[in-house]
């Protein structure tokens, strides 16, 4: 089989690509080892750490064991579906905010500032605002009739005000549409959601896209990407049992994640040439920042026992799972429409912080993402974690077989400045929950439990109870063509071999502030167009900043 262009993976970029690519007349074929999407596990939002925690669904990748988490191997979950991950995500929309594009273009991603990136979110999303947006400052940042729907959560249960009452009353301001103007301060958050069903990248792009009849889907296990005389040609793939390769006539796109993706390159012949040789692969081009520079967010969830049975630990048990299904089925309604992810905050550290480095995520129920609820009956809880991490970590190939998963290893709490900024991020929340909107709700603090309060106390906490955000990114970064350790340029092209791209969160520079699923779907936007030797005008339009951060820290 032949394409103009093939593209691997059909997550979140992989999947932008594909649409605009078709949409401009392209014959695209996209190669995805995951199944089907349908189902309501997947498809229902409520029901998101169930997909994640599927074989079915999930590369179920693990970091090798972290030398400062006390050997721990933490979870990787990447989508193992039409979709990628975006189908098994918590839907939760962030931009990022406007600097983190502005110091990606400061580290050699030229064309990438928030003025650059801004029109591509705007022409991705269908934003649906909410009673807190503002209809005038706030709209004219948004996209309107982009084909990824943005909606807020109804917020009625009474804690996601009170949260966000609680930020108010400690001094943090109230932010109308923290994807607008000012991302700093307390609000409603926002998912890809509509109309009460998961809005992943495959609803929103890839089957639109294969219904204009110039966009295939082939299930194949990607094996590596076939390089002929310093070009990409194609992509070889296994599928029943048989090797062949996928021809394509102009351009490969790698968009098969921040794990995939350089594993996928590497055993290409593209990456750090000593480590190719010890697998015997042949070296294509010499490219040490391969498989580099991984970045993730951390987080823990700090949880409270609840004063009233107002939280939805009534709804967990079978009956309660069972009802709220059952409705959603039927209704498309109900608890079942929700991610629970309705309410959320913004903050920075401290002084001299320009802008925010700590994100809250509120949920009405003390439960951990592979499903287990806290002790203690009816809680609330708040995922909460710093944003701009200095520690770095690798993605390496475990040997030459492209059946074996890849070695990661994130080297999570590497830097002295992340048990500083876990600490803060502790007390700080702390001091929120103690503000009256908050308090009267909060019985007692189940973890790490007010018992612990010296740096050594609650640095032993975090050892055993930081968990992944699942934000990885950073192993193909992009920078100047004449930077040993960048793997694409601002064009998206593999540096040292034509005719290859890369699409997704592999070439972000550094991680963004928030979840990485919106960024994620830019970057297939943009690359898109790059492709297409066309792109969007600057936008003029400027974020809010906090006037008074060199001297204050709210």
């Amino acid at each position: 089989m032949t394409a103009e262009y093939v593209i691997i993976g059909s997550g979140s970029a992989g999947s932008a690509v594909a649409y605009r690519l078709g949409a401009a007349g392209k014959r695209v074929v996209v190669i995805e080892q995951g199944g089907s999407d349908r189902g309501p596990f997947i498809q229902m939002p409520a029901a998101l750490s169930y997909p994640m925690n599927m074989a079915m669904y999930d590369w179920g990748f693990k970091s090798e064991p972290e030398p400062h988490l006390g050997g721990r191997q933490l979870a990787t979950p990447r989508g193992r579906v039409i979709g990628g991950s975006s189908s098994i995500n918590g839907m939760v929309y962030v931009r990022g905010h406007a600097h983190d594009y502005d110091t990606w273009e400061e580290m050699g991603a030229q064309g990438w500032s928030y003025a650059d990136v801004l029109p591509y979110f705007q022409r991705m999303e269908n934003w649906h605002g909410g009673d807190d947006a503002k209809p005038g400052g706030d709209a004219a940042f948004r996209g309107h009739d982009g084909p990824l729907h943005i909606t807020r959560g109804p917020r009625k249960n009474p804690l996601f005000d009170a949260f966000i009452q609680a930020g108010k009353q400690a001094g943090y301001p109230v932010t109308p549409d923290y994807n607008g103007q000012a991302q700093e301060g307390f609000g409603a958050m926002e998912a890809t959601i509509w109309k009460g069903q998961r809005w992943s990248a495959a609803n929103a792009y890839l089957k639109p896209a294969m219904k204009q009849g110039n966009v295939s889907l082939i299930r194949g296990f990607a094996r590596k990407v076939v390089i002929e005389n310093g070009r990409a040609t194609g992509v070889e793939i296994e599928r029943g049992g048989q090797v062949e390769v996928i021809k394509a006539s102009v351009e490969v796109i790698v968009a098969a994640s921040s794990i995939n993706t350089p594993k996928i390159l590497m055993l290409s012949g593209i990456g750090p040439a000593e480590q190719l040789r010890e697998h015997g692969i042949a070296v294509v081009a010499d490219r040490p920042g391969v498989g580099a520079n991984l970045q993730d967010h951390l987080e823990i969830y700090m949880q409270f026992q609840a004063t009233a049975p107002i939280t939805l630990y009534k709804y967990w048990n079978l009956w309660g799972k069972a009802a709220i299904g059952a409705q959603w089925l039927f209704t498309g309604k109900g608890l079942g429409a929700s991610n629970q992810f309705e309410a959320c905050g913004f903050i920075r550290s401290k002084a001299g912080v320009p802008y925010p480095d700590i994100q809250y995520h509120f949920l009405p129920i003390a439960v951990r993402y592979d499903g287990k609820a806290a002790a203690g009956g009816h809680g609330f809880q708040v995922h909460c974690g710093p944003m701009r991490s200095k520690s770095r970590g690798a993605v390496t190939l475990r040997s030459g077989d492209p059946m074996a998963p890849p070695k990661i290893l994130f080297n999570y709490m590497s830097h002295p400045s992340d048990w500083e900024d876990f600490r803060t991020t502790i007390r700080l929340t702390r001091e929120i929950f103690e503000q009256p909107a908050m308090k009267s709700h909060v019985k007692a603090e189940i973890q790490p439990g007010i018992n612990l309060q010296s740096d050594a106390e609650l640095d032993a906490f975090l050892k055993e109870h930081v968990e992944s955000a699942y934000h990885p990114c950073g192993t193909a970064r992009m920078g100047r063509r004449d930077d040993p350790m960048a793997v694409v340029d601002p064009e998206c092209r593999v540096i040292g071999v034509e005719g290859l791209r890369v699409a997704d969160s592999s070439i972000f520079p550094q991680v963004t502030n928030g979840n990485l699923n919106g960024p994620s779907i830019m970057t297939g936007e943009k690359a898109a167009d790059h492709i297409l030797g066309r792109r969007l005008p600057k936008s003029n339009l400027q974020p809010v900043i906090n006037p008074n951060w060199q001297t204050s820290q709210r």
